[in-house]
């Protein structure tokens, strides 16, 4: 039997090492002092005292409910765009792969106001929905197709790259075992994919439960109703800032454990 190959490994010179030894520390102080400035700044108690008041826990639930909501609404509807994007060829293609990308970039205020002026009382959608009483704005619906509508392009950006970097002979030895379409995508494709499903939908979760600019637009700050963790945070630093600091810590904390989770969830697969 032959032997394997040892993996030949690189010792950049002290040079190389110093180009990239720098910079990669400048940058993960840059990242790391503004967190930990947040983390050391409340101490744990006075965190809980704040996370354990009402209008804290409302706005705590609301998020939670809405984003999963939104996260939800993001695979049922971005998993056969993902999936159309990654194995067809057809005319336009590029411009809804562009289309789908653009609330990525999009300030989160402009989508506020693009889906204000969509689903607004005299939007070019909303002007319609008024007419059976339906209206969306400044309601928990508004929180949800805001947060939809930042996070879904995360989901499918990543679910895309999944079934594209999947070998097709897989599905192709499926077919001729007689397999249908259908049966072959659910056993046989998904589980394949699954590393990127997962981390698509944590990204869009948590992208989910960060959105702001969109949010406080199009749904407005009502407590209860529209009042999301994000914006809980904004308007907590213009009266108290260690009701703030106390929030912030929990968004920290929360989005860290499901990044971190990700991480290892994709290790072991």
């Amino acid at each position: 039997m032959a032997r394997a190959k040892p993996i030949r490994t690189i010792r950049p010179s002290l040079l190389t090492g110093f180009l990239i030894g720098v910079p990669a520390i400048l940058f993960f102080l840059f990242l790391g002092i503004p967190l930990a400035s947040l983390l050391f700044q409340q101490a744990p108690q006075r965190v809980w005292e704040e996370l354990l008041q009402p209008d804290t826990l409302r706005a705590l639930q609301l998020s939670l409910v809405t984003t999963t909501i939104s996260t939800v609404l993001a695979v049922l509807l971005g998993l056969p765009i993902a999936y159309l994007l990654a194995r067809t060829t057809f005319p336009g293609k590029r411009a809804l792969e562009t289309l789908v990308t653009m609330p990525t970039v999009l300030p989160p205020v402009v989508a506020g106001v693009a889906l204000l002026l969509a689903f607004g009382r005299v939007g070019l959608i909303g002007r319609y929905l008024a007419l059976f009483g339906i209206t969306l704005p400044f309601t928990t619906v508004a929180v949800i197709l805001a947060q939809f509508f930042i996070a879904a392009p995360f989901f499918i950006n990543s679910a895309r790259a999944g079934f594209a970097q999947l070998d097709t002979r897989y599905e192709l030895a499926a077919y001729t075992l007689r397999a249908t379409p259908l049966y072959t995508f659910l056993h046989v494709t998904l589980p394949l994919v699954r590393p990127a499903l997962l981390s698509g939908i944590g990204l869009a979760w948590a992208r989910s439960l960060g959105e702001f600019g969109a949010t406080i637009t199009f749904a407005g700050n009502f407590p209860g109703t529209t009042q999301t963790l994000p914006i809980a945070v904004y308007i907590s630093s213009q009266i108290d800032l260690d009701k703030a600091i106390a929030i912030a810590v929990v968004l920290l904390a929360v989005s860290f454990g499901l990044l971190l989770a990700l991480q290892l969830g994709q290790r072991k697969s």
